[in-house]
């Protein structure tokens, strides 16, 4: 069984609308800090001198979005209500495991040009591939988007799906749509221009707003989909359990057989 990691990084130094921030303490920092805290908090004197070397732990603090690197949109993201279900959406420490631990399918959207693709083109790929997805399994769009990781243009220049073609996906059964891009609708830039354009209210952000009526995930911001075969292996992409979130960090994975 060979393990391929499907996840890109949370990096402070890539450029994202939202930064990054990441400070370190040194082990000799973190020797400090943990005598401070033991003394405010437990009452216990330490001297740090009784360490070795002086040091006692890194620690690292980030300040991000849980949409930053790979991560998993819960169905609360993508508005209050759900038509689908009393209570309201679910939050992503809500949603049951067996969604993010499938088979999965890469379709190859590469060739699209930014902005939104529809049903016809997932059609064909699946034809090309020979495979429609079972119930459940994850569908995996491979847009070409994370060779401009890193740069404004991650945030610009990929395709996504209309509302038609993420209907489609919802009618085969599937749960769990991924995306190499960082959304799986088209960039703000080109949603916000088609809108300009026609007033036609559709155009904005239908793939996330099809959450609202029926319940799934979106996994973005995935990586090295170009070494996957089309079908016949496994996703592993269990969020990070964060209480009442919108969304929770993966380290995604695929399990591919060796013949």
């Amino acid at each position: 069984m060979r393990i391929i990691d499907l996840s890109s990084p949370v990096d402070s130094e890539y450029y994202e609308p939202d930064p990054v921030e990441h400070t370190v303490l040194t082990p000799a920092e973190g020797a400090r800090h943990m005598s401070e805290e033991m003394a405010e908090h437990f009452g216990l004197d330490f001297e740090v001198d009784d360490l070795p070397d002086g040091e006692f732990l890194s620690l690292d603090r980030l300040s991000l979005t849980t949409h930053t690197g790979t991560h998993v949109d819960a169905p609360s993201h993508y508005g209050a209500r759900a038509a689908y279900r009393d209570g309201g959406p679910r939050h992503i420490d809500e949603m049951p495991l067996d969604w993010f631990h499938r088979p999965g399918l890469v379709l190859d959207l590469a060739d699209a040009p930014t902005g939104a693709v529809g049903r016809e083109t997932l059609e064909r790929e699946f034809a090309r591939i020979g495979r429609e997805p079972e119930p459940m399994d994850i569908v995996l769009l491979h847009t070409g988007a994370q060779r401009h990781e890193g740069t404004p243009k991650y945030f610009t220049d990929f395709a996504g799906l209309d509302g038609a073609a993420t209907n489609y996906l919802l009618d085969l059964g599937v749960k769990v749509i991924g995306t190499d891009a960082f959304s799986l609708d088209a960039p703000f830039t080109d949603i916000i221009a088609r809108y300009r354009q026609t007033r036609d209210r559709s155009v904005l952000w239908p793939a996330h707003f099809a959450g609202r009526d029926r319940e799934y995930c979106q996994l973005e911001r995935l990586a090295n989909l170009e070494s996957l075969p089309s079908h016949g292996f496994t996703v592993i992409c269990f969020p990070v359990k964060v209480a009442r979130a919108g969304a929770g960090w993966a380290r995604a994975v695929a399990l591919v057989e060796e013949s």
